[in-house]
This record gives structure tokens, C-alpha cells and sequence, in this order.
């Protein structure tokens, strides 16, 4: 790596978001950071990491003593529970909301008696952290208040962590990301897949259903209000455009703390037109109860990869206003918010993932 170039670690390099990330940051030397080392073949350094380890908080402090980085972003995080292979919710917690804070601990000391630290630090949180049916759409002020799924409540109280532990990091700006829905061809997690159909349990049953090009279908209560529920998406490569646009800001405002709502441009779909491009089967069961025992059933069986925890998530509306982040960028908006909320919705059934 051309030592002209600034350093900037990232942490769960291996996942989607951060392979498309990756391209982006090709005015940086990039050090990623992951249990597993990244598909691509990229010309960066890697760390193995286990930030779900107590130990990983000293080894990262050497990690950033070593290479000096003028950014972190933590992207690091158990979302799929199945994919991931982490089934174990003490595991998730360590990973998902520990891990976090043990990153953040590492550039406090780095900092403490350092005047050329880590100047920038990007925490990439959830719409998932403010809970499942509000009332109105949230703003970067709306309480927290995810639950029920384990996903939900570690992006909560990892927001939490972040908020809390942003005055201990000396000299450096702390960004808070809060996106829904990751959308686009490349993007296999289990909501867009609940569109798809795509049977992404463990199970033998469910590999055989895979080569065989079976779907399940949108299940959702009877009852119009359930089909004129709202979603937001963003497109994972706007996503990555917006976290390198932080990363490579030479000129930042002098901020402890930016929290951001985040999402496409444009106005959230309804689950009826969610269903409606996926062009998958929707099947009305009559009551959440009988929704919520089918996902329990697939999942038991290693059929789904959809956690029951999430069915709020699955039929709630949980909308962001994102002005903020168009003030932010001003005149930089669309170029890094690129996709609409459907055009990105759209790019995820449009070919076979990247």
C-alpha cells in the first residue's frame, strides 16, 4: 500500500457493505478488519479480528498505535443470525453492542496523549433502533426504542453506547448512521429475501428448495391498513457513497457528535407495491398471531432464515425523515444519495446478484 496515502481501518470488511465499499475508498490505504478475510481480491491489509472477544479492545489499540489511521468505520455486526452462523445471543451481544464500545475504548486511548489520532469515527446504526410502529417518522431526536427482535434491541443499545462514549474521543468527529433496509442487486439479507421468497434456512430441505427455484411467499394479516404499511430502502452502493463522502471530507465540521437518518430519495413504498415488483405470492393469514406462527414454523424447520422476533418489523411502519441528511450534504445530495427508495427496491430483483 503507497505509504503518501491516508490509512482508514473498517471493521466487517468481509460483508456486503464493505466490499462496495472498498472501491470507493481507492484514495485511502484501507485496513479491513473481520473474522474472515474479505472475497475480493483487493489490495489491502487485513486483520483478523474477533470483536466479540474482550481481547480484540488491546488488539485494535495496536492495530491503530501501528498504522495510525485517520478514520475508523465500524460496520462490523450480526444481522443474520443464520448466514453469520452466530446463533448464540450472548455471542450476538458481545459482537454487536461490545464490540462497538471495545472499538471505541481503543481510540480513546489512542487519542488520549495523541494530537495526530483517529479524526474520524462513522458507526453505522439501524431504523430498526427507534422501534416498529411509530406514530409519526423520526427524526435523529425520536427515542430509541427497538425491541423484540435481538438485531432491533443490540442496534439500540449499541446507538446508546456510541452516543454515550462520543465525549471521551478526543479530537475526533463521531458519526452515527442510522439506514433502513439495505436494498440493491448485490444485497442478500433476510427482509429483502422475505420479498424474493428466497427459502435461506440451514436445512437440507431448504437447500433442496433453493436448487429447485421454489419461493415462499409475502405472508401479511388481512386487512387494507397491513398493504398501505410504508417502508423505506437505500441502496447499499448509496450507502457506501455516503460513508466514503465521511471518510474523504478534508474539511469537516468541527462536531463531537452527528447522528443521521438515512434512506433513498423520494417517498417510502407500500408493502403492496413492495410485493408488487418483487412480483412474489401474498398470502393474508387471518390475524398477526397466525403471521407470527408461520414464521415461528419455517424457522423451526430451517426452512427461513427470518427470525419470528421480527414480525413488528415485518408489518409495522417505522419511516425517518431524512432533511437533515439533505442539509448535510446540500449540493453533494444526490450525488451520493443516487437511487430512489423504489429505484433501489427495484435494482435488487433486477438481475442476479452481483
Amino acid at each position: 500500500m503507497p505509504e503518501s496515502k491516508p490509512r482508514v481501518v473498517v471493521t466487517g470488511i468481509a460483508g456486503n457493505l464493505g466490499q462496495r465499499l472498498l472501491p470507493m475508498l481507492a484514495d485511502f490505504s484501507v485496513i479491513g478488519v473481520d473474522l474472515h478475510a474479505p472475497a475480493a481480491d483487493a489490495a489491502i491489509k487485513f486483520e483478523r479480528m474477533d470483536l466479540a472477544e474482550e481481547s480484540s479492545c488491546g488488539q485494535m489499540l495496536q492495530l491503530l498505535r501501528d498504522i495510525r489511521p485517520a478514520a475508523v468505520v465500524h460496520l462490523a455486526f450480526v444481522l443474520d443470525p443464520v448466514r453469520t452462523g452466530i446463533l448464540d445471543l450472548d455471542r450476538m451481544w458481545q459482537v454487536n453492542v461490545a464490540g462497538p464500545a471495545r472499538v471505541m475504548e481503543a481510540i480513546t486511548e489512542m487519542n488520549r496523549n495523541d494530537d495526530d489520532g483517529v479524526r474520524r469515527f462513522i458507526y453505522l446504526s439501524s431504523v430498526a433502533a427507534y422501534g416498529s410502529d411509530l406514530p409519526s417518522p423520526a427524526t435523529e431526536e425520536t427515542p430509541l426504542a427497538g425491541h423484540t427482535l435481538p438485531y432491533a434491541i443490540h442496534k439500540r443499545e449499541a446507538d446508546a453506547v456510541v452516543q454515550m462514549r462520543a465525549t471521551s474521543l478526543r479530537n475526533c468527529n463521531v458519526y452515527i448512521l442510522r439506514p433502513p433496509i439495505f436494498a440493491g442487486a448485490s444485497v442478500d439479507n433476510y427482509m429483502v429475501g422475505a420479498f424474493r421468497g428466497t427459502p435461506n434456512g440451514s436445512s437440507p430441505r431448504a437447500t433442496k428448495m433453493r436448487e429447485r427455484g421454489k419461493r415462499l411467499p409475502c405472508m401479511l394479516p388481512t386487512g387494507k391498513r397491513y398493504l398501505e404499511k410504508r417502508m423505506q430502502f437505500i441502496h447499499v452502493d448509496d450507502m457506501a457513497r455516503l460513508i466514503a463522502h465521511l471518510v474523504g471530507d478534508t474539511n469537516p465540521e468541527q462536531q463531537r457528535l452527528t447522528v443521521l437518518n438515512v434512506a433513498g430519495r423520494g417517498e417510502a413504498m407500500t408493502f403492496a407495491r413492495c410485493v408488487q415488483l418483487a412480483a412474489n405470492k401474498l398470502v393474508r393469514l387471518p390475524g398477526l398471531w397466525l403471521c407470527g406462527a408461520a414464521l415461528q414454523f419455517l424457522w423451526d424447520r430451517g426452512i427461513s432464515s427470518v427470525p419470528p422476533e421480527a414480525l413488528p418489523y415485518m408489518t409495522g411502519e417505522y419511516i425517518m425523515d431524512t432533511s437533515k441528511l439533505r442539509a448535510f450534504l446540500g449540493d453533494r445530495y444526490e450525488p451520493v444519495i443516487q437511487h430512489t427508495i423504489e429505484d433501489a427496491f427495484r435494482d435488487t430483483f433486477s438481475h442476479a446478484k452481483a
